[in-house]
């Protein structure tokens, strides 16, 4: 096995790290405090080609292979989780899926408008009563004339306030169950289709996240991805994709965390000597490193079978179940390090904590995540 990058990868990383380092680190402060989605840093991101992820160049993507995709959201994560996650529906569940599901008409429609920054997509599944258990999703769609008609309400959807265009997942039967999910893609400004903004959170404050509803909403029968019933497989393949990302921008976390531990620790005196110098802070910089390693080479293995085509879920599953831990132990102690100092937003660990703490609930909680790992260990079902 190989563990290094290649040049193309490590040239990658040095330009996104600083683009990251120029452009998004300054300002996450202030984003994060008066919870303001940067279109700015979204655009200048678009123009260096970090929207088109994986996608074909035919199509307007970058054409990346999956560990350069694991590199940028690292990068980016490792600056502001907030950004990192609007990258991610973006790039992970909506071009994507796209790129996935939807005919040549859709994918030409809507795929270079969002690898360039064109458009913004927004993922909806979850609602008020299915989280986890999407299987459950109330929204239903009903067929009128050459089209259909959507009644329900998501929640919880990041970019879901300034998105052009959803990926809406229905139900198109009132029998309910995943056989009868489908996707649809909704654009802005359809009549029935409006949006409500979600201030508040714990963190991740300077993403957009937005309730949606849809009240007597009609798209046409092109509107429909893929066909009716795959809604489901649909989804959970796009979260395969999103865990992914999520996973590595977890590692961007934790590498924060090593480097504001390790920079202050060395800085700051008490008892005359750095606190670098204490068994106790060490052995807190120790864990941290340990848990870097391990999931970045968790998330590389996950990247390494999407390179194959090979299956990936339960790698994925594994990535993100273990990245997502990391972070919020790795977030915890850089806050002890800095003591007092690391309670208040002087020092971006406060916000690595509040930030890494959603990766362990959204695109499936670390108990999904589990159930996923002991299902494929087992040859059993936790649930039905």
């Amino acid at each position: 096995m190989d563990f290094e990058l290649n040049n193309t990868q490590q040239e990658l990383r040095t330009m996104v790290r600083k683009f990251a380092e120029e452009e998004i680190t300054p300002t996450a402060r202030e984003n994060d405090v008066k919870e303001r989605f940067p279109s700015e840093i979204i655009r200048k991101m678009a123009a260096l080609g970090l929207l088109g992820g994986t996608v074909p160049k035919e199509f307007g993507g970058s054409a990346f292979d999956w560990i350069s995709d694991a590199i940028i959201f690292e990068e980016i994560g490792r600056a502001c989780s907030s950004v990192r996650t609007t990258l991610s529906v973006q790039v992970s569940l909506v071009e994507q899926v796209i790129f996935g599901w939807g005919n040549e008409e859709q994918k030409q429609k809507y795929l270079p408008q969002l690898c360039k920054g064109e458009i913004i997509g927004c993922f909806a599944l979850t609602e008020p009563e299915a989280g986890s258990d999407a299987v459950s999703i109330k929204t239903l769609a009903r067929p009128k004339g050459d089209g259909w008609v959507l009644n329900g309400a998501k929640t919880w959807i990041t970019n879901g306030g300034v998105a052009d265009v959803a990926v809406v997942f229905a139900q198109t039967g009132p029998s309910g169950g995943h056989k009868g999910i489908a996707a649809f893609l909704v654009e802005k400004g359809t009549p029935g289709f409006t949006s409500m903004e979600i201030k508040g959170k714990l963190g991740l404050r300077a993403s957009n996240t937005a309730g949606l509803s849809f009240k007597e909403c009609f798209v046409a029968g092109d509107a429909l991805l893929g066909t009716v019933g795959e809604g489901f497989t649909i989804a959970m393949s796009a979260l395969d994709n999103g865990r992914y990302g999520v996973a590595a921008g977890c590692v961007g976390i934790i590498q924060g965390c090593v480097d504001a531990g390790t920079r202050y620790a060395r800085e700051r005196k008490q008892f005359n000597r750095p606190i670098g110098s204490f068994q106790l802070v060490q052995d807190m910089i120790s864990r941290m490193v340990v848990d870097l390693e391990a999931a970045r080479l968790l998330v590389y293995r996950a990247g390494y079978l999407k390179n194959r085509g090979a299956p990936n879920t339960l790698e994925t599953s594994v990535a993100k179940y273990f990245a997502s831990e990391a972070a919020v132990r790795a977030a915890n102690d850089a806050v002890q390090i800095h003591g007092a100092y690391g309670y208040s937003n002087a020092y971006p660990v406060e916000r690595y904590l509040r930030d890494a703490k959603v990766a362990t609930i959204y695109e499936g909680t670390s108990q999904i995540q589990k159930l996923i790992i002991g299902e494929h260990v087992l040859g059993i079902r936790a649930f039905t």
